[in-house]
């Protein structure tokens, strides 16, 4: 990693004189004129009685510090750190939905995944407060991703991928499968499956506008149910609480760049199914049963081509179902991240 001072994405110095890039932070500061207007769930500010953000106040993740690290492909990785000292163990390192950024993690999950090992969240190429220009195909999102891996000096990683990035977890896997201890794809689906060229037109109205309302961002992430509903405001509650030192929004370059790529992933062709048959690590395959956006089919499609996966589907949920029942899926997580087998 470099250790020079630079003008970071999200405004501000990027770099810390004096320090390497894995330890600099950056300012979020204004948005630039390209982020302006650009895509968001605007919610409004939540406070407690002491003028405290419930998110600053009670969560770890909510209040860490955005740090950038520069790599050997020239892209400077927004990213933050629940362990920046290890003492040891394999990093957990996630990758994020479709338009999302660093802020758009439920922080009540990432703390859940923490209290037990190193969780690492970070923008990919072009995404949030991470320079450099979104690519359009999931192949060069797994190049970019292996590039920041290699940047942290991690060595080998078990790796969670959440929607988009579940298809860039398993390419990672499948390119460079030394680094991979152990994967988790969270509402996933293989490459080349039928169905899946685009996503439903209800969906992508919902998500795949300038910016998202609350309401549709209930739609896709959380089943019809009344419970589920109360528990996705109260997710968004927990996402939306910090508001200091937010993550740059993500634009509509990165929409439009991801929303191809996924595209792409989705284009029929049987014979790329026969890849997945090569992953040697164990993985763990989760999604909700209602979740609109990848079908749960995909996930026992992905548990039969893949030779040691286990797959588990979540009651009354849908896409953010790992919001909605994070205590569950962390213990599950970490369940199996730490089985001797």
């Amino acid at each position: 990693m470099a250790d020079l001072p630079l003008t970071g994405r999200a405004g501000g110095t990027g770099y810390v004189d004096g320090s390497t890039a894995a330890d600099s932070t950056y300012p979020p500061g204004s948005p630039t004129e390209t982020q302006t207007g650009q895509e968001g769930i605007h919610m409004p500010t939540i406070t407690t009685d002491d003028g405290t953000t419930p998110a600053r106040r009670d969560s770890p993740y909510s209040g860490l510090p955005n740090k950038l690290a520069r790599a050997a492909n020239h892209i400077d990785y927004a990213y933050r750190d629940t362990s920046p000292t290890p003492s040891g163990g394999v990093p957990l390192v996630l990758f994020q939905h479709f338009r999302g950024n660093l802020d758009n993690w439920d922080p009540a999950l990432i703390d859940a995944l923490a209290s037990t090992r190193r969780v690492i969240t970070f923008d990919n190429t072009g995404v949030g407060g991470s320079t450099g220009t979104t690519p359009n195909t999931v192949e060069q999102m797994a190049h970019d991703a292996i590039a920041f891996i290699t940047a942290m000096d991690l060595g080998q990683v078990d790796l969670l991928g959440f929607s988009i990035g579940s298809f860039v977890a398993q390419q990672i896997a499948l390119t460079r499968p030394a680094i991979v201890r152990r994967l988790v794809l969270a509402s996933a689906a293989p490459q080349g499956a039928a169905g899946m060229h685009g996503w439903a037109p209800e969906v992508i109205g919902a998500i795949g506008e300038p910016e998202t309302s609350p309401q549709q961002y209930l739609e896709v992430f959380f089943s019809p149910s009344s419970s589920s509903r109360q528990v996705g405001q109260e997710v968004l509650g927990r996402i939306y609480a910090r508001t200091q030192d937010r993550d740059a929004v993500t634009t509509w370059a990165t929409r439009e760049a991801q929303y191809d790529a996924v595209c792409t992933w989705g284009i029929p062709n049987h014979a790329l199914l026969q890849r997945l048959s090569c992953l040697k690590m164990p993985v763990f395959v989760a999604n909700g049963d209602s979740d609109p956006m990848i079908l749960p089919h995909y996930s026992y499609l992905l548990t039969g081509l893949i030779p040691q996966a286990r797959v588990k589907i979540y009651p009354d949920s849908a896409h953010g179902f790992l919001f909605q029942h994070h205590a569950d899926f962390a213990a599950d997580v970490e369940a199996f991240l730490s089985d001797p087998r």
